[in-house]
């Protein structure tokens, strides 16, 4: 494995989880509102980005030789501000401005706003082309670094996407990781009735790529499929389609009808934080 984990720690990556989802639910406490569904769901997968897969330095999110980490799920950026407090991209005393005036945190990421978002999440869909982009022009430079795309089911609607995956087979991009966060939710409902994506393993495969599916939420499962996708020594673009449970870590919500968008009372935040940290203990 040739990345090297960040901030020298003893914090074990189901620790790091754990603090991505605190962060997460003390900003959407700030607001009282937060698509903390997916930001509890895609900890798992974050905090192995972040501390086990990335190369990165904290004090230098323009470092020229970073991996980069591209959020194409816009509305996902409360969880990525997660991770990058957690990491030390952002500091943590600014967790509390999320969604004020003047902070450089968004309810929906900017890259003009925030240290180590490195593109807007806008309309869904163009994330993995963008990510396409990067990764040709870091093989004109001959960099060693990878690109890393998270996107959503929801996205796989989109005929732009599915573009970008048969031009990510032709050019060979084995510097580019697709991340996959299935959840089964998109605006309209569940995903699956929305425009079905299974079988989701055989179409990637069928493209060209080196795909894995595994539990999003199974740290040890995704440890070895990060590292799998980048010691893979075919010159093929790599997906790990994650399936993720929204909630995650939070009992209730995890119980909760799921919708797009799951909606928590003014006086759930701190219950939601005294549940994701009595179910730590129990671990």
């Amino acid at each position: 494995m040739n990345a090297v984990p960040q901030l020298s720690s003893a914090l074990s990556l189901h620790q790091r989880a754990t603090r991505i989802r605190r962060h997460a639910l003390l900003m959407g406490q700030v607001q009282g509102q937060g698509y903390i569904g997916q930001a509890l769901g895609a900890a798992d997968l974050l905090a192995v980005s972040y501390f086990h897969a990335l190369n990165y330095r904290h004090d230098d999110p323009e470092w020229e030789g970073r991996d980069r980490f591209y959020l194409s799920i816009g509305h996902y950026a409360i969880a990525l501000y997660a991770a990058l407090l957690e990491a030390g991209i952002i500091p943590e005393a600014e967790r509390e401005t999320y969604g004020t005036d003047e902070s450089r945190l968004p309810m929906s990421g900017m890259a003009a706003y925030t240290p180590g978002m490195e593109i807007t999440g806008g309309s869904l869909g163009h994330g993995l082309g963008i990510a396409i982009g990067a990764c040709l022009g870091l093989k004109r430079k001959s960099s060693k670094s990878f690109v890393y795309n998270l996107l959503s089911d929801g996205e796989l609607n989109e005929g732009s996407t599915w573009e970008a995956v048969m031009s990510a087979s032709h050019w060979q991009l084995d510097n580019l990781i697709a991340i996959i966060d299935v959840n089964n939710q998109q605006a309209d409902g569940h995903s699956s009735d929305i425009l079905a994506f299974e079988p989701i393993v055989d179409r990637w495969q069928a493209f060209g790529w080196y795909t894995q599916r595994v539990n999003g939420n199974d740290i040890a499962a995704l440890t070895e499929a990060f590292d799998a996708a980048r010691s893979w020594s075919k010159p093929q673009p790599r997906v790990i389609i994650c399936d993720t449970k929204m909630g995650k870590g939070v009992p209730f919500l995890e119980r909760r009808e799921k919708t797009h968008f799951i909606r928590v009372d003014a006086n759930e935040w701190d219950q939601a934080l005294s549940a994701l940290e009595q179910g730590n203990s129990h671990e």
